[in-house]
């Protein structure tokens, strides 16, 4: 029996920090400190790798933490998150804070390791989407996706900078995308559990505004990312086998946000939802492919 009780534990402190969340950022971090070696010719060595790989790991898995410990009356009310570990009673809030703070220690110890602009970026990401959009934004203001995504394109910065800050107008980019790809994966969830949303008074862009408008938003919002996307390979970071694929890419994701807009319903906007991970995941890889056969 106490193993059992071990066992869901670890589970519960393993599942309140949205591994979903962060497996996609650690992600793009370490495809970005790939990109960085190989455009700007620099040698980076695995204990660089491993000190990226654990600084955003610590730092994402200590926003979603902490994020969590302040959210925790809301999800509690919405049925989408009311059996995560703090408002289902499987961790005190006390001691979600208490790891989450000791996460976020480990996170700047790491980041310091790697150089001193990794560690104001880690500040700045932690800051942005624990303070600005979690205790500041989320309950308060429409915006708060798009100022609170900053946190975002934070890891994919810290793991260009871990290798070079040449070309640093690229790490920006990288960053960039992320961020612009934020509101096509957050409000087409949010389009889908509006109702939880509005039960719990967070002003979520379908919440505060009416359902058409909302999606045509989240349809321009798709379409800057997908242009964005491309612009790299015509600035000259990419070519030929980045540009196909971001372009086929970026038609999919543009035509289910366009059919969304046409015939709006709860399964499309889960649909684009469900697709705009994959979507990112896919256009750092095939950005990593190109610039190891190019650069």
């Amino acid at each position: 029996m106490q193993r059992t009780s071990i066992r869901d534990d670890l589970r519960s402190y393993w599942e309140v920090t949205k591994p979903k969340i962060w497996y996609l950022l650690v992600f793009t971090a370490l495809i970005s400190t790939f990109i960085s070696e190989r455009v700007n010719n620099v040698s980076v060595s695995i204990i660089m790798y491993l000190l990226v790989f654990g600084s955003v790991t610590a730092g994402s898995a200590a926003a979603n933490t902490l994020t969590s410990y302040i959210d925790r009356d809301i999800d509690a009310i919405m049925e989408r998150t009311k059996h995560r570990p703090i408002p289902s009673g499987r961790i005190k809030p006390n001691n979600a804070l208490y790891y989450g703070l000791s996460l976020t220690c480990i996170a700047l110890i790491l980041a310091w390791l790697i150089n001193v602009y990794a560690f104001a970026l880690m500040i700045f990401g932690l800051f942005d989407n624990i303070i600005v959009y979690s205790k500041w934004l989320k309950r308060r203001s429409a915006s708060n996706i798009i100022l609170g995504g900053f946190s975002g394109g934070a890891p994919a910065l810290i793991g260009y900078v871990a290798a070079s800050i040449q070309n640093i107008e690229l790490g920006l980019i990288l960053a960039g995308l992320v961020f612009l790809w934020t509101p096509t994966h957050i409000w087409s969830l949010a389009m889908r559990v509006k109702d939880d949303y509005a039960r719990a008074k967070v002003p979520m862009l379908p919440v505060v505004m009416k359902e058409d408008i909302a999606i045509r938003i989240i349809s321009i919002a798709t379409l800057i990312m997908v242009v964005f996307s491309i612009l790299p390979v015509f600035w000259g970071y990419f070519n030929i086998i980045y540009l196909v694929t971001s372009i086929v890419l970026g038609v999919i994701i543009s035509v289910m946000s366009i059919v969304l807009v046409i015939k709006p319903t709860p399964n499309r906007s889960w649909q684009l939802f469900k697709f705009s991970s994959p979507y990112l995941t896919i256009i750092f890889i095939f950005m990593a492919i190109d610039a190891a056969i190019h650069m």
